[in-house]
């Protein structure tokens, strides 16, 4: 690193004082300089400390020469800072030292103008928000049948594999996190990451199964956005979504999952027997700050983790950077990546729009959320004998057994307290239980359900302590597309979503329930039961992809161009999965106090493909990133249950939620099968050179941003982005012929593969050669060459296949636009 000079229009600057005008945020600074995981050696008196370009080695943390440079590039940044600032006039957050060579700083804007004219600084951004993108599924996804058993078992599946989560922490004392005393767990000599105390406690967090626990908050505490009360002040999950992620992709196997006195099945982790390390970045009310979220991939890839699950996304393109695959965020990623880590991303929640994903780059894998074969049902039986279906995860009333309706709005103590909007039942104390008592209670979904201030458990409780023997809660309007997800219950209760079986519950009560002239109710004559709704149904007509999964085509930059890269890469199920949650988790006010909730999420997903990575890095454990990728999507199904083509939800014009044929924008290569992916026959691999390539040849991207973050100059060009070695072709910009190169690794035995390839009509393919014969362990290289025949103005949709000769079956989409010119 060059030594900085102060030349003479700074001199003046510091000379004259700087007015400190303008309030003081946060900035992410870069510098020159490589940093540990690509210092290549140059600077007097340090050693190299990178890695072999695709090295499946990783950097040693703990060797002098990496400690000694990494203290060098702290020592710079304390430097620079100093030089141009009086102390008391700036606070230095981190030092970024091994993925990235920066520092995060809380600077007035006038001050950030004079760093950013500094030498050796590359970038200062203002920092940006991230926010959360938020068990059946193992049988779902024959995780016990199918792949457990050839890793030694569901007790030995992702052994030793450490998995990073940069989420809201862990609730370290819940079951799915034990350390079991019949086959305790060891130490991992790889992993080097910390165990805060608790303060309050005095215990540390870990306990073998959780290996390292540790949080970010520097950034969020200098914006004043920590709150220690609610926040905490230490890895303890205050939010619930931490705990859920990391037992879905780890947590131990067969936990049963008990709510209000009923089992709801067993719990399990996609790898029971990983070990989790904790990195919370990520806080209840304001979600986190990207230099946090930094910090933590930083200490994470430090401390040795295998593979990274970002549950996390940015709330909107950072606009500061030219493209969307160079930002502070994502170019740490790819260092992670180089680093030899396997990065999971949520792609977003943004659906079921195009282009609303918040997961970009090739060197991440981006993973959208499937609904997978259960649905929870339940009814309502009128007395005029009537059935309304509904959901609600309750027992039901007494067999063969009717029961008095009574709506909250007839039920007021005083007619003075209809100012809080008594009707959506969340306060007992303004009903009248002597009315309430041995009947059941009609309330209204109303908009404080949407906004999070009104909850079903909370009517639930209302309903119970009236001594209430159940609950029905009616949506008389909703705004399209709204989507119910069921809750679980104590007490017999149900959701009538329909607004027009709402309207009949309404029209039903009215007509059996007479008035006197005031409006006042003389007898309560309506009479219902409510079914059993505990048990799933299970439909063929999975997986789906969710409704609220964010969709393609990805973008390259913030006039949202189409890029050259599909997006999302895969497809895991994302809605209504059970795992744990922390008691004190108030993320989501229907399991507020609960040990395990059922939500939905993009977030759901990607700790899914987390947890399968693992089985894999556990099989393979030299294979990069890349490779573990490839296997995961190249063996991914596009048909459901029932053999047929996969289908998407999508809003229609009304109420209800639509089906319709998906794409590659919406599931990338397909649904995840984790058999396949452990033997996939070959794999599409890359590397750092690789993404270096994509960057550089990917047009409106100058070659001095990708120095500034990549730290490499654009010495390699794949000639066009779609050449990079993914398993997926995309041209988003097709004029007349167009070819691409794929190479194929064999990591099977020898296996001649025939290739075929089919496309929509307006776009012809072809592929080169026929037929491919790969030794063990050997690789070929094929090509694709795509015509446009017709101009439409839409993609055209299609895939190459490769069928080996010994059974392996490998799958690669292709997406392509034709234009004219």
């Amino acid at each position: 690193m060059k030594n900085v000079e102060m030349n003479g229009s700074f001199m003046v600057l510091i000379l004259f004082g700087v007015l400190l005008y303008g309030k003081a945020e946060i900035y992410i600074v870069t510098l020159e300089g490589e940093p540990v995981v690509s210092y290549r050696g140059g600077v007097d008196g340090f050693e190299a400390t990178a890695m072999e370009p695709d090295s499946s080695e990783k950097i040693d943390v703990t060797s002098e020469m990496v400690i000694s440079y990494a203290h060098h590039l702290e020592k710079r940044h304390d430097m620079l800072l100093d030089m141009l600032f009086d102390q008391g006039t700036y606070k230095k957050v981190y030092s970024y030292r091994h993925l990235i060579n920066g520092f995060a700083v809380h600077i007035s804007p006038e001050q950030a103008e004079i760093l950013g004219r500094a030498p050796g600084v590359k970038s200062v951004e203002r920092d940006w928000k991230v926010k959360k993108l938020t068990t059946h599924t193992p049988q779902f996804l024959g995780l016990p049948t199918g792949v457990w058993p050839t890793g030694g078992g569901f007790d030995r599946a992702g052994e030793d594999i450490v998995i990073g989560f940069v989420d809201s922490g862990i609730y370290p004392h819940h079951p799915s996190f034990a350390n079991h005393h019949t086959d305790p767990y060891g130490p991992v000599p790889q992993y080097r990451g910390k165990c805060e105390v608790d303060p309050d406690t005095k215990k540390d967090f870990c306990n073998g199964k959780i290996i390292g626990a540790q949080h970010f908050a520097e950034a969020a505490k200098t914006a004043g956005a920590f709150n220690p009360d609610i926040d905490f002040d230490s890895p303890l999950d205050g939010d619930g979504h931490g705990s859920h992620t990391a037992a879905i992709a780890a947590g131990n196997n067969g936990i049963p999952v008990r709510m209000h006195g009923f089992e709801f099945g067993k719990a399990s982790g996609m790898a029971p027997r990983a070990r989790i390390a904790v990195y919370k970045a990520l806080y209840r009310i304001f979600g986190g700050f990207v230099a946090d979220v930094v910090a933590a991939i930083d200490q994470a890839v430090h401390d040795g983790v295998d593979i990274l699950n970002l549950s996390v996304g940015p709330n909107s393109p950072p606009a500061t950077t030219k493209t969307t695959f160079l930002n502070p965020f994502d170019a740490t990623l790819l260092s992670a990546v180089k680093a030899g880590v396997f990065v999971v991303q949520a792609a977003g929640n943004g659906g079921p729009f195009p282009k609303t994903l918040v997961s970009y780059s090739p060197w991440i894998a981006s993973v959208a959320a499937a609904v997978d074969d259960r649905r929870y049902k339940n009814h309502l039986t009128m007395g005029n004998g009537k059935l309304l279906a509904g959901i609600g995860l309750s027992p039901a009333t007494h067999a063969n057994q009717t029961y008095t309706m009574v709506a909250a709005n007839d039920v007021l103590l005083d007619s003075s307290v209809g100012k809080y909007s008594p009707s959506d039942c969340q306060r007992p104390e303004v009903l009248n239980k002597n009315l309430v008592q041995g009947n059941i209670l009609l309330c209204g979904y109303s908009f404080n359900f949407v906004g999070g201030t009104a909850s079903i458990k909370r009517v639930s409780e209302t309903a119970k302590s009236l001594g209430a023997v159940g609950f029905v809660l009616a949506v008389e309007n909703a705004s399209p597309g709204t989507k119910f997800d069921p809750v679980p219950v104590g007490i017999p209760g149900i959701l009538v979503t329909d607004v027009g079986m709402s309207m009949e519950l309404i029209d039903y009560y009215n007509a059996s329930t007479p008035r006197d002239w005031t409006g006042r109710v003389q007898s309560f004559k309506a009479v219902g039961s409510i079914g059993e709704g505990l048990k799933p149904i299970l439909q063929k007509s999975a997986p789906q992809v969710a409704l609220f999964s964010a969709r393609g085509p990805n973008i390259k930059d913030y006039s949202f161009q189409d890029a050259d890269l599909l997006k999302p890469d895969i497809l895991a199920p994302g809605s209504l999965i059970w795992a744990a949650w922390a008691p004190n988790g108030t993320d989501e006010p229907n399991y507020i106090g609960e040990g395990f909730a059922m939500i939905s999420g993009t977030s759901m997903a990607a700790p899914h493909i987390a947890g399968i990575a693992a089985l894999v890095k556990k099989k393979y454990p030299h294979w990069s990133p890349a490779a573990i990728k490839s296997a995961l999507m190249t063996t991914s199904t596009t048909l459901d249950r029932a053999e047929r083509p996969l289908q998407a939800q999508q809003y229609s014009g009304s109420e209800t939620i639509a089906l319709v044929p998906a794409t590659p924008f919406d599931y990338g290569s397909g649904h995840v099968n984790p058999r396949a992916a452990l033997d996939p026959g070959l794999i599409f691999d890359a590397g750092y050179e690789d993404y270096l390539g994509f960057l550089c040849t990917t047009p409106g991207i100058d070659a001095q941003e990708i120095k500034k973050y990549a730290n490499a100059p654009c010495n390699y060009t794949l000639g066009h982005p779609s050449n990079l070695n993914t398993p997926s072709i995309t041209i988003s910009h097709l004029v007349g012929t167009q070819t691409v190169t794929r190479t194929v690794t064999n990591v099977a035995e020898e296996e001649t593969y025939v290739i075929t390839a089919r496309m929509a009509p307006a776009v012809a393919i072809e592929t080169s050669p026929p037929a491919m014969t790969l030794r063990s362990g050997t690789s070929h290289e094929f090509s694709v060459t795509l015509t446009v025949r017709s101009v439409t103005g839409t993609y055209s949709f299609g895939e190459v296949l490769l069928k080996g000769s010994r059974g392996h079956k490998v799958r690669i989409p292709v997406v392509a636009m034709g234009y004219d010119r």
